[in-house]
C-alpha cells in the first residue's frame, strides 16, 4: 500500500484532488471528511470503488489510519481537522485561504512538538509559483506595482491568498516603499482597491474564472506584466502531489510551494 490520502472537502477541490490521488502512482485514496457529508461512503472515479465518507474529522482519521490529510476547504473548518490529524500523527497539507496567523503559529508548534510535516500553501499551481518569484525579483527594479487577482464567483474571501503573498513577497525585497498614487476625488468609494505594503490590489468575482493574477509593474515610459491563468482545477493537483510527498519524509511546517520546487 502507498502513501494512505484522507480527503477533506468534497467540493470542486475535493474531487479533484480526490482524482489526482486516484491517479498517482503510490498514493492512495482513503477516505473523504466534509462537515456537511451525507451518507457514509463516497464514490471514487472511474468506477474505482468507494471510501468511507463523514463528517467527523476525528472519527474518519480514526477509522481510516491515513498518513497524510489533504484539505480545501474552508478557514472555520481546517482547524478542526488539523486538531484531529495532528493528535493522531497525520500529516497535513492545505490549500485553503483566509487562515488566521494565531493558526498557523500553532500548527508550526505542533508539527515541531509532534516531529510531523505540513505544507501550508495559497496556491498549489507550479506556474503561480514562478508568477510570484518572478513577481518579486521585477519588484527590486520598479517603484509602482498593482494586482489584479480574478477568481470564481464561489470564493470566499478576497483578496486571494495568492495574491497577498504575492504583495508581501514583493515588498520584502525591496529597501523602500512602492509609491502609490493619491486619488484627489474617488467618485465611487473603493474603486482604487485596497493596499497591502504600498501595492494596490483588485479582486474580481464571475463565473466562468477558475484562478488568475496579473501583476503590473510600472517605471518610466514603460510597464511589465506578469500574469498567470489556471484554466481549471487540475492545474493545482502537480503541487499537491509535490506537497504529499514532501511531508512524508521531512517534518515542520513549510508555507508556500517554493522550497519544494527548489525556488528558496
Amino acid at each position: 500500500m502507498g502513501i494512505k490520502v484522507l480527503v477533506s472537502g468534497s467540493g470542486k477541490m475535493g474531487t479533484e484532488v480526490l482524482a489526482a490521488v486516484c491517479r498517482e502512482g503510490g498514493v492512495e485514496p482513503v477516505g473523504v471528511v466534509d462537515l456537511f457529508a451525507k451518507g457514509d461512503s463516497i464514490s471514487l472515479p472511474d468506477g474505482l470503488g468507494a471510501v468511507p465518507f463523514g463528517s467527523d474529522a476525528a472519527v474518519l482519521v480514526r477509522e481510516t489510519d491515513p498518513d497524510v490529510a489533504v484539505d480545501f476547504s474552508n478557514a472555520e473548518w481546517t482547524p478542526r481537522l488539523a486538531d484531529a490529524a495532528l493528535a493522531a500523527g497525520v500529516r497535513l497539507v492545505i490549500g485553503t485561504t483566509g487562515l488566521e496567523d494565531a493558526f498557523l503559529k500553532k500548527l508550526e508548534e505542533e508539527c515541531s512538538r509532534r516531529n510531523l510535516g505540513a505544507v501550508v500553501a495559497p496556491n498549489f499551481a507550479i506556474g503561480a509559483v514562478l508568477m510570484q518569484h518572478i513577481s518579486a525579483v521585477a519588484a527590486r527594479y520598479y517603484e509602482y506595482a498593482e494586482i489584479i487577482e480574478l477568481h470564481h464567483e464561489g470564493k470566499a474571501d478576497a483578496p486571494s491568498g495568492t495574491s497577498l503573498a504575492t504583495a508581501k513577497a514583493m515588498a520584502a525585497g525591496r529597501d523602500k516603499p512602492f509609491l502609490r498614487p493619491g486619488t484627489e476625488k474617488e467618485t465611487v468609494h473603493g474603486t482604487r482597491g485596497a493596499e497591502v505594503d504600498g501595492i494596490t490590489i483588485h479582486s474580481v468575482r464571475l463565473p466562468g474564472l477558475v484562478a488568475h493574477q496579473e501583476v503590473i509593474l510600472g517605471g518610466i515610459g514603460e510597464t511589465l506584466r506578469i500574469r498567470h491563468d489556471s484554466l481549471g482545477r487540475d492545474s493545482f493537483m502537480p503541487g499537491v502531489v509535490i506537497a504529499i510527498r514532501h511531508v512524508m519524509e521531512h517534518s515542520g511546517l513549510v508555507v508556500g510551494l517554493e522550497q519544494l520546487i527548489g525556488l528558496k
